[in-house]
């Protein structure tokens, strides 16, 4: 710690911290522009220049590193004359368009100059112009550079905090200018973040143009409803209409960033594809009826239904409260524990439970991978969990922390990785269970006597230069973090992976590595969904079914006895509905029909039920086969909490009323269980938050007071003693067949934001993506039109080469609901062995899909 002085008052600060720092913690303001916290700093606009005894000229404080007995003095005459002088400067050259600029009202610059501004111009020259009308580089970003004063901002996120490198500056002094490759942001992750950091109205959001006033708008901070990072955002609506999303720079996992589909993929709740009101399928066709009719109807078809198995599917994109209530409808109403909050894998929870209770870490991100050394497995981070990716960068460049990637696809964050093993999908098992056995052939003598024995000698051999590096900086690591994609789970290999990736942690903790994994989830509470118990073999707090104690202690606060025997997850429900023996299945907030992979089986599956309900806010496919719709509120529409992929809770607010006749989902919850004359109680989100917070052991003490802005943590469960090893699994058959992998794309989250008018606008064509050598061999070119085939369908697409993808793999994104990506697979089959050639040139890049719902026509 070192001793300084600031306008008078004394303070210690750690050594290394710079003077504006130490002014902050002071609340002395001292004006910037260049400067922002999580980018080196440039001290290019020599706002914050202050004085220091014993030095003659004045020194910008972004810059200026504290030493034992510095005194320092922000607010002096020199000091006013300067910053005046500078913003005279500025205003020199910069346009006065005020009332016409979209920063109008939370433009830094207007607030500089009115707190330390000139009253009036030393300048009389003639403004310099860059062009005469704004530029568009892109459908969401357009440009005034005349209104730029070069403090960088835009280019140093872009290239260092976002990875993108696609702005740039040309020419130098006063005529410097901001523009990205050729005029154009082409190759730009369109995320905004530019605009964001902006401090003046050069960089605006082509969206949003002169469409309000910041004093216009009525702003409400909620959580990204995409994927699981769970970024808090700034929502702000004008008279009722949603008009833009800002990030709240100051809270959250996210802080000042966001991706391209939080900050502008949230139009998609002013889709016109929404459900109107109740609907019944009368004459085959779904007819709207009243709420009162739907009632009716559906006591008399659950009467008709009785006796035979239920089943519910509920969409890991709804709050805490949603999910908790309805697998408490499902056991203690439908008395049943078939239940699941994935349409996409099955979840094998008697792996996946020991392992999230004994190295899940619930702490903040940047504090997990804070250590000397993190492992990311399988997935595209970049397209997954952009935020988390730019988290990761800033570990790796600033921190200097160690990133080692094992994957099928390459993502952008190989390019500051140490190690990069690139596995075939589905190799992920045996290439953790070579990293494990290395592990303990290496340190064999630090581990108990019988790991090496049963572990190491019966393990596979590190096979690459790559992976024996990724061992190497294992081993020399202090503390490891583990990020795992949830698209591991896609694989009919996801339960041998995750038995490796258990002995990984165990072989880890033994060595005394602190290990902690975090999964990277693709929804935005699926860490949520798992914790409220939507699973078949695990309850509430991920205590299994047959649990005793645990059951008997739910039944009681329930007033019900729940079921002791272990439910089906969704491969084993539409088993039992082919089978006939499906009376009832509850889908809320889901579209099975275009996620599951096995297009066939589920279409079969879903019109075999006896009756289907579909509770939901959009006219999805699946509510085109149910019997019973029953219209939801939205995102936006009802309050509630989500759990992020580090476990942390935060609050997602109301900001606008269910459009037309929808209810919230809870309400619609309390009208089915009044059919069965069994209520729910509590039914208001107040009452079951405080029932999770007390049965929950997670989330014991937590109160919505509570949450506060950053939310709140849930609790991890001590770490157990290692046990058991898995025996390793078998090496992969090599094949030449091409191999189709799925995932999301950077532009869409499952099939949610391809309803956003927005993205759509950036997003690229439904695409097929393979490696420049398997394109050049098949005689294929970047951008033509290729067929996927594969034993079970096709689809047509644009080809996108990938110089950076491994040979044999092919990738379409799971986003685009017309190409029907799911009538290729079949279930259990993934990777699917496909076929690309060349497409007829009259063969359309997607089918068209026409709408089965007789409300269109209304």
């Amino acid at each position: 710690m070192v001793s300084i002085t600031i306008d008078g008052q004394t303070l210690e600060v750690e050594a290394g911290s710079t003077v504006l720092s130490a002014a902050e913690r002071l609340g002395i303001d001292i004006p910037t522009f260049c400067y922002w916290k999580r980018l080196p700093a440039l001290a290019s606009c020599r706002m914050c220049l202050v004085e220091i005894e014993g030095l003659r000229r004045l020194q910008p404080s972004c810059a200026t590193v504290v030493t034992d007995g510095m005194v320092i003095r922000t607010d002096t005459p020199l000091i006013e004359e300067t910053r005046s002088s500078m913003l005279d400067m500025l205003l020199a050259n910069h346009p006065l368009d005020c009332p016409i600029c979209d920063k109008g009202g939370e433009c830094e610059l207007q607030d500089m100059v009115m707190a330390y501004g000139p009253r009036k111009s030393e300048f009389r020259d003639p403004k310099r112009v860059f062009h005469s009308k704004d530029i568009r580089l892109s459908p969401v970003i357009i440009m005034n550079v005349n209104r730029c004063i070069q403090c960088q901002r835009c280019v140093r996120m872009c290239e260092e905090v976002v990875g993108a490198v696609a702005l740039g500056t040309v020419e130098k002094g006063m005529d410097t200018a901001v523009t990205g490759f050729e005029g154009s942001l082409a190759s730009c992750d369109q995320c905004g973040n530019c605009v964001e950091v902006c401090p003046v109205g050069a960089l605006m959001s082509f969206p949003y143009r002169y469409k309000a006033r910041p004093w216009d708008l009525n702003e409400t901070d909620t959580i990204c409803p995409h994927c699981g990072t769970g970024c808090q955002l700034t929502v702000g609506a004008r008279k009722g209409e949603f008009m833009r999303v800002r990030s709240d720079w100051e809270h959250g996992v996210n802080r000042e960033t966001l991706c391209v589909r939080g900050r502008f993929g949230l139009d998609f709740i002013e889709s016109r594809d929404r459900i109107k009101r109740p609907m019944i399928r009368r004459d085959g066709a779904l007819t709207p009826v009243s709420w009162a009719e739907a009632g009716d109807y559906l006591r008399r078809r659950l009467s008709a239904v009785e006796g035979k198995a239920a089943g519910g599917l509920a969409s890991a994109r709804l709050p805490n409260e949603v999910l908790y209530q309805f697998q408490k409808l499902m056991r203690t109403v439908f008395r049943t524990n078939n239940i699941d909050c994935s349409s996409r894998w099955s979840t094998p929870f008697d792996v996946l439970g020991p392992l999230v209770a004994g190295f899940y870490s619930r702490a903040p991100l940047q504090e997990v991978i804070g250590g000397d050394c993190v492992l990311v497995i399988g997935g595209n981070v970049t397209e997954e969990n952009p935020v988390t990716e730019y988290l990761l960068r800033d570990a790796v460049r600033r921190r200097q922390t160690g990133l080692l990637m094992l994957s099928a696809r390459p993502s952008r964050l190989d390019a500051d990785a140490r190690a990069v093993v690139r596995v075939p999908p589905g190799g992920e098992a045996a290439s953790l269970a070579a990293v494990v056995s290395a592990l303990v052939t290496a340190d064999g003598q630090a581990l108990p006597g019988d790991v090496s024995a049963n572990v190491g000698a019966t393990r596979p051999a590190v096979s690459s230069g790559a992976q024996e590096r990724l061992v190497s900086a294992l081993e020399e690591s202090r503390r490891v973090a583990v990020l795992v994609s949830i698209e591991l789970l896609r694989s009919p290999e996801a339960r041998a992976t995750l038995q490796q990736l258990n002995n990984l942690l165990k072989i880890l903790h033994l060595l005394g590595k602190r290990p902690a994994i975090q999964f990277l989830f693709d929804r935005a509470n699926q860490m949520g969904a798992w914790d409220m118990g939507v699973l078949p073999a695990a309850l509430p707090g991920l205590r299994a079914v047959s649990d005793d104690a645990a059951r008997t202690a739910l039944g009681r606060a329930w007033g019900t006895a729940i079921p002791s025997q272990p439910g089906a997850d969704l491969d084993a429900m539409l088993e039992l509905s082919i089978d006939g023996r499906m009376g009832a299945l509850y889908v809320a907030g889901t579209d099975p029909l275009i996620a599951y992979p096995d297009r066939d089986f589920v279409t079969r599956a879903l019109s075999a039920a006896d009756l289907l309900i579909v509770q939901d806010t959009f006219l999805t496919e699946t509510a085109g086969l149910a019997e019973v719709v029953l219209p939801a509120a939205g995102f936006g529409e009802e309050a509630g909490t989500f759990t992020n992929n580090e476990g942390r809770v935060q609050t997602v607010r109301k900001f606008r009323e269910p459009a037309f006749e929808a209810r919230g989902n809870l309400a619609i919850f309390d009208f089915v269980a009044a059919l069965r004359k069994e209520p729910l109680q509590p039914s208001t989100q107040e009452g079951i938050f405080d029932e999770i917070a007390r049965l929950v052991p997670a989330y014991q003490g937590l109160t919505q007071d509570g949450l506060g802005a950053d939310g709140a943590f849930t609790r991890s469960a001590a770490l157990p003693a290692a046990g058991k090893f898995f025996p390793a699994p078998p090496v992969p058959k090599a094949t030449d067949r091409l191999a189709l992998v799925t995932g999301n794309s950077l532009f869409h989250n499952g099939y949610l934001s391809e309803r956003s008018e927005i993205l759509n606008t950036v997003a690229d064509d439904p695409y097929v993506e393979m490696s420049a050598e398997d394109a050049a061999e098949l005689g294929l070119s970047d951008g033509a039109q290729v067929v996927v085939r594969s034993a079970h369908g096709e689809l047509t697409a644009k080809l996108k080469v990938n110089r950076r993808f491994p040979s044999g793999l092919v990738f379409v994104p799971e986003n685009y609901r017309a190409l029907r990506l799911n009538s290729l697979m079949r279930r259990n089959e993934y990777p699917c062995p496909v076929e690309v050639c060349g497409a007829a040139p009259a063969v359309d890049s997607a089918a068209s899909t026409g709408s089965v719902f007789e409300q269109d026509r209304i």
